[in-house]
């Protein structure tokens, strides 16, 4: 063997099991930053819709028309409220798709590490320039872009690295399952998060002149990636990715392989069906807490304990507490009630991830694993959204609608592990970040994220209408869930290896 040949081999020899375990804690770690960041916005577009709209009613008020008219044409259910909201949940989703499929087509070029690195640096300063920087919605719209772009690269990259430090399919399966698992770790924090940030948002340092729980929430979202940050560095790039680089065997990558006859299949498959998982999840249940806003009991609390806020106010500072922070008081209280209930659709999907990492190696066809989840979803999903839209003026439905949303958790959000499992068996290794980014940025990004769209389009209202939305979701959310199964059909088998195709 030569010295050059010797020297690439040991290059790219496999890390040691201590450095494994990091790379799958550092993985684990991003994934669960990627959904804290894709679940904020649910969580925090009402409020930053009411304060980032101010500007654009006072140009109404200068325009002649009334205060009162100003602010209803940007009141929620308004067609200028909707017209936001729908661009806030697509467009992002929409940019970051494009990017990422550039993004993965880079992972296969410049290896796994680099662009994970550039990703997370990416959407660590987005999500921070969100929360402090923007004044109007479109430098919302523009940082919540560049936070996509961080987050769907960072998942094709992330994934495409831990498939490849493992030769045993068995410990290929168990690191993808329960490092995804903690995902959901990323959904519970983020609703911990904005509970803690409204409850402290009057302690908290001004942002722009004001204390909006919204605000901090945002913020928060560079926490988990300072640790990402310095640890990534020092990371070895995927040891099959490297030695196939610097042997020269490493073909070049190219989204048209992706339809080829032998691949063309499984591209336009898993892209379709990564959509109606997803779809799923954005046509109904990211939707909560817009539906959630307008339940009975969570209203009335709300304004009975801004009540009693704004009179001890009132008292220690002797003047009466204007209608503006009092509408703040009452958003923020709102806000925590709100994400207290979401909490549990997460805990549903971190108990569906981890039943996935579970039967992953126990079920031995993977159209079967998926359809454990699938078909009750496709069930269970439109009829738990249909019956939340005749409970929510019910105040004895928030029980109910905590224990159902925890089983729809349950129930779609497993169904994101399965192909973070799925997806790095089907495509070679030259394209296993293009391949990975097809399928969960156009499908998944894209075509799935459109779900939401379709909701709040045909669930606009002249009247905020939180009952219409969870009844179009429950019609979208059904039409996704059976347009998956019906294509699990042709969901290919993978096979046991294609690294070396």
């Amino acid at each position: 063997m030569s010295d050059a040949a010797s020297s690439s081999e040991n290059n790219a020899s496999r890390p040691s099991p201590t450095v494994v375990w990091l790379i799958c804690a550092m993985a684990a770690i991003g994934f669960a930053f990627d959904i804290y960041e894709l679940l904020m916005l649910p969580l925090i577009i009402k409020p930053a819709i009411a304060a980032l709209s101010e500007p654009y009613v006072q140009q109404l008020v200068d325009g002649g028309i009334t205060l009162s008219d100003a602010k209803a044409a940007w009141a929620p259910g308004s067609k200028n409220y909707t017209s936001w909201a729908r661009t806030l949940f697509f467009a992002p989703a929409l940019v970051g798709g494009i990017f990422g499929l550039l993004g993965g087509y880079l992972t296969d070029l410049w290896g796994r590490r680099r662009v994970l690195t550039g990703s997370i640096l990416l959407y660590a300063f987005s999500a921070f320039a969100a929360g402090w920087l923007a004044t109007d919605l479109y430098q919302l719209l523009f940082f919540r872009c560049l936070v996509f772009i961080g987050v769907c690269v960072e998942f094709v990259a992330a994934v495409a690295w831990l498939a490849e430090l493992f030769d045993d399919p068995v410990q290929r399966e168990k690191a993808l399952g329960w490092t995804q698992a903690f995902s959901s770790f990323g959904g519970l924090l983020v609703g911990f998060a904005n509970v803690l940030a409204a409850q402290w948002a009057e302690s908290l340092p001004e942002i722009q002149g004001q204390h909006e729980a919204w605000r901090y929430t945002l913020i928060s979202g560079v926490l988990p990636a300072l640790p990402l940050i310095i640890i990534r560095w020092f990371l070895p790039e995927s040891p099959k990715w490297l030695q196939k680089k610097l042997a020269g065997q490493l073909k070049r990558p190219s989204i048209a392989e992706l339809f080829s006859p032998q691949l063309i299949q499984t591209t336009i498959v898993t892209t379709l069906m990564f959509a109606a998982s997803y779809g799923i999840a954005f046509g109904a249940i990211q939707q909560l807490p817009q539906i959630l806003s307008g339940h009975a009991k969570i209203v009335a609390d709300a304004d009975a304990e801004a009540a009693v806020k704004a009179a001890a106010i009132s008292e220690k500072t002797g003047k009466p507490v204007p209608p503006p922070q009092l509408k703040g008081i009452t958003a923020n209280i709102k806000d925590e009630a709100v994400a207290k209930v979401t909490i549990w659709q997460e805990i549903g999907g971190l108990f569906g991830r981890f039943a996935l990492a579970i039967l992953a190696v126990i079920v031995a066809s993977r159209r079967n694993l998926l359809r454990i989840f699938q078909i009750p979803a496709l069930i269970f999903v439109p009829l738990l959204f249909y019956w939340i839209s005749t409970a929510i003026s019910s105040e004895d439905s928030l029980l109910m609608i905590k224990l159902g949303v925890f089983a729809a958790g349950f129930l779609v959000v497993s169904q994101f592990s399965f192909w973070g499992n799925y997806i790095p068996r089907v495509f070679p290794l030259h394209l296993r970040g293009t391949g990975e980014s097809f399928a969960a940025n156009i499908g998944g990004r894209i075509i799935g994220t459109a779900a939401a769209w379709l909701t709040l389009t045909f669930a606009a209202s002249e009247k905020p209408n939180p009952g219409k939305i969870a009844l179009v979701g429950a019609i979208v959310a059904g039409i996704y869930a059976l347009v998956g199964v019906l294509l699990s059909i042709y969901l290919p088998e993978p096979k046991e290896s294609v690294d070396d195709e």
